[in-house]
């Protein structure tokens, strides 16, 4: 039982703490206190960035495209010499399946999915990889592919934004650009604020054999640094840009990837033809970074019946949280804006019933369904209340309607320190934040660290919390001297001074001449040290 309540009390602190860490876009909504009483704030919000691979779904064309069936041996990378290797689908050590194209586990060695070699030569050896989520995601990070068999020479990254209908490319690949694809090689580093949407073919992942060189990216950081900065410090103003700048948002938009192998690595200007089993496709780990598009009007999403789905806000409904909820389309469903930064607008679906039949249902909630009250003890030990058995009543929310929230205004109740909460669902609490005034807690009940409680002052006093004249950690009592409640040092005999750092007798004039020198030289440095550090804390 007391494992179980220390469990819970961790949960619940994580989960508040984590609430009252705003970052940017992770609130889909707060309780404010306004004129009207105590009302939802909403925000633009839009869930973390995950690693997409494990919810997606793959398919080969051909689909006979992995060896092993039937079983055929094959070179090892790079080297024509050593064809004694074997791929057989019916063994589950010579095996290489599609899953094996995700090493969830970091397996070493690694462990890879490999296609048929190049027997057929000179048909091209060509694969496609779908990548399919049945659901709208957005790109936040660098997709990483791991080739096994050298780097393909030649292949095209493409998207889809409807299922896999239609598809357009994404960037091009290839040893050779303007043989491939008659194309000019380029580089992301190229792009610039009006280019940063143009599909371009890259040589820099196209080096055929190399085995400390196995990775191909799309890289999604570059572009985003193009307008963040190179280290990415300025993300507001890449934010601003998804709202200003056509079609931005749709180019880290997708549904499908579609990876399409065009030509092997054959690691020479030729194609040996005495030994086509060193040609082949083996990928090892592929890295998609991404989160559910749920048009800002969502925190999370989740994963039910094979399927991901945007968990809505706003009054908003639909996998992507894509249109108004019935009897809320009273206007024209619009997706969240990024502006401004970094709450955004929610753009929320009002109600479309008429205001008089909704303030008939709120009068029957009213009458039908009564409020009902919790009651719940603050930490009043930190703060020396001198009724230890204070209790500030709170309103159940998950009971009440909206009108009802905003009659009760002490659900919201920070002690005159902040006119802000954040409702945390979970536990069905209201959390002030941005405290004023030196305070801090639930209801801005603590006095922040360098302070302690004014014990002359009320709760709601703007003076609550004054700055500590010592304490056990950068305001040390000197000479052995005793911190008492952060109030004052009690010295020992001979010394004296807010932090005991001076003698007694160097007042008087009647210290010895070099003890008086030694602690008048003590006191000037005690007193510049006190000085400095209640000035340094003055500034938190």
């Amino acid at each position: 039982m007391y494992l179980f309540m220390v469990l819970y009390l961790q949960t619940l602190w994580v989960t508040i703490s984590i609430a009252m860490q705003h970052g940017h876009y992770d609130v889909c909504k707060t309780l404010t206190k306004s004129d009207e009483g105590i009302v939802w704030e909403y925000m633009a919000c839009q869930p973390e960035s995950i690693e997409m691979t494990q919810y997606m779904k793959v398919k080969l064309d051909p689909p006979d495209s992995t060896c092993g069936d039937p079983p055929e041996t094959f070179c090892a990378m790079g080297n024509p010499y050593m064809c004694n290797n074997e791929c057989d689908a019916n063994t589950q050590e010579l095996a290489h399946p599609t899953e094996l194209m995700f090493d969830f586990e970091g397996r070493n060695p690694s462990t890879f999915w490999q296609s048929i070699t190049w027997k057929h030569y000179p048909k091209p050896l060509q694969v496609n990889i779908t990548l399919s989520w049945n659901k709208t995601i957005e790109l936040t990070n660098n997709i990483a592919i791991t080739f096994e068999s050298g780097r393909p020479e030649k292949m095209i990254l493409e998207k889809s934004l409807d299922y896999g209908r239609t598809w357009q490319p994404y960037q091009f690949y290839a040893a050779d650009c303007l043989d491939a694809f008659r194309m000019e090689p380029k580089s992301v580093k190229d792009l610039t604020h009006s280019t940063v949407l143009d599909i371009i073919c890259t040589e820099e992942y196209s080096t055929g054999y190399a085995a400390h060189a196995k990775t191909l990216s799309f890289e999604i950081k570059d572009r985003f640094a193009i307008f963040a900065g190179p280290r990415l410090h300025n993300m507001a103003s890449f934010y601003s840009q998804l709202d200003t700048t056509k079609n931005l948002r749709d180019f880290f938009t997708v549904t499908d990837l579609r990876i399409r192998l065009l030509k092997p690595a054959t690691g020479a200007t030729f194609v040996d033809e005495r030994n086509l089993e060193r040609y082949f496709y083996a990928i090892s780990d592929i890295k998609i970074h991404g989160r559910c598009k749920c048009n800002l009007h969502a925190n999370s999403c989740t994963y039910t019946n094979n399927r991901l789905a945007c968990d809505c806000e706003h009054n908003t409904t639909g996998q992507d949280c894509d249109k108004c909820k019935k009897n809320y389309q009273g206007q024209a469903w619009s997706p969240g804006s990024y502006l401004t930064i970094p709450k955004g607008t929610a753009n929320i679906c009002v109600s479309s019933i008429p205001s008089t039949v909704q303030d008939k249902k709120k009068k029957q909630s009213i009458t039908t369904a009564p409020p009902n009250f919790d009651r719940i003890k603050t930490n009043s030990s930190f703060l020396d209340v001198a009724n230890r058995k204070q209790v500030f009543p709170k309103l159940a929310l998950s009971t009440v309607s909206p009108a009802q929230v905003s009659s009760h205004k002490r659900d919201c109740y920070c002690h005159g320190h902040s006119n802000r909460c954040t409702y945390i669902e979970v536990v069905d609490t209201a959390v002030c934040v941005s405290c004023r005034h030196n305070t801090r807690g639930q209801q801005c009940e603590k006095c922040k660290k360098g302070f302690h409680r004014n014990g002359s002052a009320k709760l709601d006093d703007v003076n609550v919390c004054i700055a500590n004249v010592c304490d056990n950690e950068l305001l040390r009592c000197q000479n052995d001297g005793v911190c008492y409640n952060n109030i004052r040092c009690h010295c020992q005999p001979g010394y004296t001074g807010i932090l005991c750092e001076k003698l007694k007798c160097a007042d008087t004039g009647n210290c010895d001449s070099i003890s008086g020198q030694d602690s008048l030289s003590l006191n000037s440095w005690l007193t510049l040290t006190a000085i400095v550090l209640v000035d340094w804390l003055c500034t938190f």
